[in-house]
């Protein structure tokens, strides 16, 4: 599991916002959306379930299960060019059968795929946003009001 540490900025019985200090990996993410990064600055905040009981001032550690990060980094990194070489081994094979240059049929089939790939990553992604596997959780509460948020 990954954690991080946060303040609480806001919460109710269902929600809080956490802000924490942004990270170097943060700004090559294509997930920072989500996580509602403020532009030009350090901080950000991350909207998560409020199953711990946080209150506004409350420092609390939030976590990332690492198994749903490895199967979405398999997803956008992997598969892509799984189904590039699956289209681009079968454009090659079926070209004899259409009469057409394999190379050609190969590169085509390959574009085909890979295309194909992100599509259905998008469409995957799209239904895995409300997954609860997929997000960030509040781990527990450290102290309260000992940090203040970062500007």
């Amino acid at each position: 599991m990954i954690t991080k540490e946060g303040m609480v900025t806001n919460a109710n019985t269902t929600t809080a916002w956490v802000e924490t200090v942004r990270s170097k990996s943060c700004e090559s993410c294509d997930a920072c959306d989500s996580c509602e990064a403020q532009e030009k600055s350090m901080g950000m905040t991350i909207k998560v379930n409020n199953t711990i009981n946080a209150g506004k001032g409350d420092r609390v550690i939030i976590g990332f299960k690492t198994a749903p990060l490895l199967k979405m980094s398999f997803m956008l990194y992997i598969f892509p060019i799984i189904l590039l070489i699956a289209g681009a081994a079968a454009g090659e094979a079926f070209a004899p059968r259409f009469k057409m240059d394999p190379s050609l049929t190969s590169v085509i089939a390959g574009i085909i795929s890979f295309a194909l790939a992100f599509g259905i990553i998008r469409k995957t992604g799209d239904r895995l946003s409300t997954n609860r596997e997929f997000k960030p959780f509040l781990v527990r509460i450290d102290r309260k009001g000992t940090i203040t948020p970062p500007k």
